[in-house]
């Protein structure tokens, strides 16, 4: 395999610090441009010494160093974002304005500096939140999307990705650039926090430290978990294969869990005796809050470009996690 340049945003955070390992596993150089915001220099910490990692700590917006360092790049992977329910309700605006701005400036770079380039911007789920369901209960990357919650502290997060998706269609079209949009279901696994409200290590905590499980509403909702290894599996094929290029796709599985079985999943794993409480989600949140029932991918696109099958099931991702604790 050849030896990429690899140029990770948001390499301190939960998926981009496991796609750090990955490609340098790989042999590849890389570079990772953080803030520090949300992500965090532990996830990448056992790295920092490897000669064929450099680490910015900076704002995309205000890097000095961003136009060098896209010129320098193979591969883009633009991970970059404000997440986590807790601090988008609470940042609406910097999420809002983060989210595109960094994308712009990406687009932007490699537009004037690399338009050889390979990008792949994370996108989400959460933008099918009103999407019709296929027969299966799986939602397709064709679905209409809908975005109008009561609450607009909600929408920040999904509509700054919504424009991301338009504005790498628009540059890919007008500037010929070489673009994927990865619409990422939820990932769950090593390096992700419960500071932010991801349910899995929030569970996890409170399990470990005897405390109640906290599910929101009824906790019949479902989601289709998919362990982070997969998932970097998933972004490093698309990348890999030119037939993704203007592509949008899903990325995650196909087999989904309700929250309630997911905490009682957690409380046999660590054998704990935390109760299983329910808090509504204006308790939990502090705000207005609607939640998606169900959230599965269709993902016939993505093994048709790459191949792809989940190699984890959500019992080995929590083992992995807890095996790591």
């Amino acid at each position: 395999m050849k030896k990429k340049h690899v140029l990770i945003t948001g390499g301190a955070g939960f998926i981009g610090s496991n796609l750090v390992s990955d490609q340098l596993a790989k042999g590849h150089e890389v570079c990772v441009i953080d803030n520090l915001v949300t992500g965090r220099i532990s996830n990448i910490e056992s790295h920092l010494k490897n000669p064929a990692l450099r680490f910015i700590q900076a704002d995309i917006v205000e890097c000095k160093n961003l136009s060098e360092v896209v010129e320098w790049a193979d591969w883009i992977f633009h991970m970059a974002a404000s997440v986590g329910q807790r601090y988008v309700l609470s940042h609406p605006v910097s999420t809002l304005s983060n989210n595109i701005c960094s994308c712009e400036m990406i687009l932007k770079a490699m537009s004037e500096f690399n338009p050889q380039a390979r990008l792949l911007i994370a996108s989400t789920s959460e933008l099918y939140c009103k999407s019709r369901e296929n027969l299966d209960g799986t939602v397709s990357e064709d679905a209409i999307i809908s975005i109008h919650s009561e609450n607009f502290l909600q929408d920040t997060y999904p509509v700054g990705k919504l424009v991301n998706e338009v504005m790498a269609q628009a540059f890919s079209y007008e500037k010929n650039l070489s673009c994927t949009v990865a619409r990422i279901f939820n990932t769950i696994g090593i390096n992700q926090t419960s500071a932010y409200g991801m349910v899995v290590p929030t569970f996890i905590k409170q399990a470990l430290n005897h405390q109640p499980i906290t599910v929101y509403g009824d906790g019949l909702q479902s989601r289709s978990f998919v362990d982070v290894r997969d998932t970097v599996r998933a972004l490093d094929l698309l990348l890999e294969n030119s037939a993704s290029k203007g592509e949008i796709v899903n990325v995650g599985n196909d087999e989904e869990c309700s929250i309630l079985d997911l905490a009682s999943l957690i409380k046999k794993k660590t054998n704990s005796p935390s109760e299983i409480i329910h808090l509504s989600y204006q308790e939990a949140y502090g705000v207005p809050f609607q939640d998606v029932r169900r959230r599965k991918p269709d993902l016939k696109k993505l093994k048709h470009l790459t191949g792809y099958q989940k190699h984890w099931t959500l019992e080995d991702t929590i083992d992995s996690i807890l095996e790591q604790m």
